[in-house]
């Protein structure tokens, strides 16, 4: 993935993870994500985990990983297989639309410049439809 300039263009000798501020954005994403999951109705039951901090660590190094940053995800994970880690659990339009309403709210927390957020929402809207199963 090559990172966008403002106006843009690519910036080749930044990564789209340093572009928007690294690990400091990745965190506060995935704390603001979290914070929604945790009284959301529909996507709390599917985190059986009581702390949601592990959860939270998780997507924070998948998506880290997947923007340009550190590896750590499959260093401590292997391969994402994304569909095989979730199919345990039914994910339909009603759980996929919120999870999109969580990141929503994250995103707009972080406030990622117009074009960074465009393209981060992309991937956010095709990763939730990714995941369906149901």
């Amino acid at each position: 993935m090559v990172a966008l300039t403002p106006t843009g263009q690519p910036a080749p000798t930044q990564s789209f993870y340093e572009a928007v501020g690294g690990e400091a954005t990745f965190e506060r994403l995935t704390t603001a994500f979290y914070a929604q999951v945790a009284d959301d109705p529909i996507m709390r039951p599917m985190y059986p985990e009581e702390d949601l901090a592990p959860a939270a660590r998780r997507l924070k190094m998948f998506l880290e990983q997947y923007w340009g940053g550190p590896h750590t995800y499959s260093e401590e994970r292997g391969h994402p297989r994304l569909r095989m880690r979730h199919a345990p659990y039914t994910i339909g339009e009603r759980e996929r639309d919120a999870w999109l309403r969580c990141m929503r709210h994250a995103m707009d927390e972080i406030a990622l410049t117009p074009e960074y957020d465009k393209v981060m929402w992309e991937y956010m809207e095709r990763a939730a439809d990714f995941m369906r199963n149901a």
